[in-house]
């Protein structure tokens, strides 16, 4: 379970490019985590892109940013493209890393219930402690509190 000022997970995923990033090897820098549950959903492509146009205000804070979902990253590279995204996003297909995180459940869409990532952010210190996230948060709601737990 994740606890607000303790260590956050360490993880281990391959982005777009198939390149691996480690949480821990980020330490220095504050990280923005955002999880997404598809690539076709209007409300993920609000949270990417909302995090991609604030990303000036974001990288002021010393802060990197990455989202993540279980897609491949073949799609998530067409994705990034697609809308323009200058941040990596990360696959964790096997949802060990969401899992660990508390971001895989169930999903209810029109009647039909699946399992998925669920929209959420983390965001980690410089010395990758968790200062703030939520699960289950709407795309809106997301970009916003992060950008208050980086600029406290």
């Amino acid at each position: 379970m994740l606890k607000l000022g303790k260590p956050a997970p360490d993880f281990s995923l391959v982005n777009q490019d198939g390149q691996t990033v480690q949480l821990r090897s980020l330490h220095g820098k504050k990280v923005v985590l955002f999880a997404f549950p598809a690539l076709d959903d209007p409300p993920s492509v609000a949270q990417a892109t909302g995090f991609r146009d604030r990303l000036a205000e974001i990288e002021t804070a010393n802060t990197v940013i990455f989202g993540i979902s279980a897609d491949s990253p073949e799609r998530l590279q067409a994705w990034k493209a697609d809308h323009t995204l200058p941040f990596d996003l990360l696959c964790d297909s096997d949802h060990t890393m969401l899992e660990a995180w508390g971001a895989w459940g169930v999903l209810n869409v029109k009647n039909r219930s699946f399992a998925a990532p669920l929209r959420a952010y983390w965001v980690v210190d410089e010395n990758g402690l968790l200062l703030d996230y939520r699960v289950r948060v709407t795309a809106a709601d997301s970009i916003e509190r992060a950008l208050k737990a980086i600029y406290p």
